[in-house]
């Protein structure tokens, strides 16, 4: 490893350790005493070989505003994730459980992803743009404007085998200050596509209202939007078309009373949701098969907003919610590229 990329994988381990005001536990809530978790609901037969009969949910910090796009780093052992009010992004240490500011100010960052050179990759709220961190810390911008015209509020982001990068654009960053600043939006909220050739922005889906999360299936052949500006919101599907444009729109999965934002894929297809409205049986992880049957799920006691796979096998999903930072290992490992 060169000794940028170590500098980079360091960054932020001399920051103030943000511990101290994010207590690991809270009073009102505690990690199951027993195995199975109740937290884990099997929903259908299929989702039974998902649960760690030995594993529950843990709570690894809170004491955040609102917890966003997680991250997983396995070469340092370490996950990102955006604390948006707040305008950073934190770092948890796998090694140590400790947690510190990794970027302040952040521009209200919101969805974090890794390039396939393990570069970070981020979504500005506050700078309406999506940049890469390089190896030895210095930022690129890969997306600010289109025709002219400045991004909206880039919100969540994956990356292609080919190098390409996806992101969505709702407004949700210029509707007030608290998560970026007022501002009036001048494009249609896209979901677009960054060429690793020539860097130019393309929009591969223009009639989705306020597109927020979104990931691939493990062939790439199907990109899942989370379609947001909708009531009830739902979770769309496209065929990815020669690995660069979007065809066959459709409805995979009705919210209902539910809200889904974020969502990552495991190696079956399944699609692991963030989930919640603020009600008991809502808040936590939706878990649905590839022909958007719900399976299971994971009952969180505040609203998560996304989640990613790390640990050394792929098998630990990350669950930013709300205040709080959760973990539960899994019987599966997530696809490359969320």
């Amino acid at each position: 490893m060169g000794a940028t990329r170590r500098e980079f994988l360091a960054a932020g381990a001399g920051a103030a350790v943000v511990a101290a005001a994010a207590p690991r536990l809270e009073a009102d809530w505690q990690p199951s005493a027993r195995y199975p978790d109740p937290a884990i609901k099997i929903l259908d037969p299929g989702f039974t070989k998902y649960r760690v009969n030995s594993a529950k949910v843990e709570r690894l910090g809170t004491g955040y505003r609102w917890s966003e796009g997680p991250v997983w780093f396995g070469d340092g052992r370490y996950l990102l994730w955006s604390d948006i009010p707040n305008n950073r992004i934190l770092k948890w240490e796998e090694e140590t459980g400790a947690i510190s500011v990794f970027r302040k100010p952040s521009n209200n960052a919101n969805g974090n992803t890794r390039d396939r050179q393990g570069r970070l990759l981020t979504c500005e709220h506050d700078a309406r743009r999506v940049t890469r961190t390089e190896y030895d810390g210095t930022i690129t911008v890969i997306a600010e404007r289109f025709e002219g015209k400045p991004l909206n509020s880039p919100n969540d982001i994956v990356c292609k085998s080919d190098g390409s990068i996806w992101f969505t654009d709702p407004p949700f960053g210029v509707l007030g200050f608290y998560e970026g600043h007022r501002a009036t939006p001048e494009l249609p909220t896209n979901v677009y596509r960054v060429d690793p050739g020539n860097g130019r922005l393309a929009v591969v889906a223009a009639d989705v209202n306020r597109p927020n999360g979104l990931a691939f299936s493990p062939d790439e052949s199907s990109l899942y939007v989370v379609e947001a500006g909708t009531s009830p919101r739902s979770i769309l599907a496209f065929n990815v078309v020669s690995g660069v444009r979007l065809s066959g729109k459709r409805s995979l999965v009705d919210a209902g009373p539910g809200t889904p934002d974020g969502l990552r894929v495991d190696v079956d297809g399944n699609l692991w949701t963030g989930w919640g409205m603020g009600e008991e049986g809502l808040d936590g992880v939706a878990v649905f098969n590839p022909d958007g049957k719900l399976i299971g799920r994971i009952d969180l006691p505040e609203r998560c907003a996304n989640l990613c796979f790390g640990g050394a096998m792929r098998n630990r999903l990350f669950m930013a919610a709300s205040t709080s930072l959760y973990s539960l290992y899994v019987n599966t490992q997530g696809v490359a590229g969320g």
